[in-house]
């Protein structure tokens, strides 16, 4: 993965980290666009919150500000840093996948040559 594609995915985990912010990404994507006071009547988080929440999303590009009327800002989410953050969630998988495979074999084997079953109770495993 590119270094620039790992910088977007830290900034996406750092912004979803929060709850709040996590609210906010959920009430966007039920609701649509959405300014900051839309959002604090819909949310149990200050107006003022909100808008410091919603400037670090915009930083992590997890939403944009859109001139609205009457000098409002709406705020619309953006997918983009989202997917890069999948794709990194899904190469990691895929390099755990195969040394954790790994892994599970030896142990399976292990158990089957001494004889033991997988159970962590020592009264149910078996004794060659």
């Amino acid at each position: 993965m590119p270094p620039d594609a790992e910088a977007i995915a830290e900034q996406v985990f750092t912004a979803l980290a929060d709850p709040s912010r996590r609210d906010i990404l959920a009430a966007l994507a039920s609701g649509g666009p959405a300014t900051a006071t839309d959002l604090a009547a819909r949310l149990p988080i200050t107006r003022q919150a909100i808008a410091k929440h919603l400037a670090l999303l915009a930083e992590a590009g997890l939403v944009t500000a859109e001139p609205g009327e009457r000098r409002r800002v709406r705020y619309r989410l953006r997918s983009a840093p989202m997917q890069v953050a999948q794709q990194f969630l899904a190469a990691l998988a895929r390099d755990w996948d195969g040394p954790l495979g790994a892994l599970q074999d030896h142990l399976d084997r292990g158990a089957r040559g001494s004889g033991h079953t997988d159970s962590a109770n020592p009264d149910e495993r078996r004794t060659p």
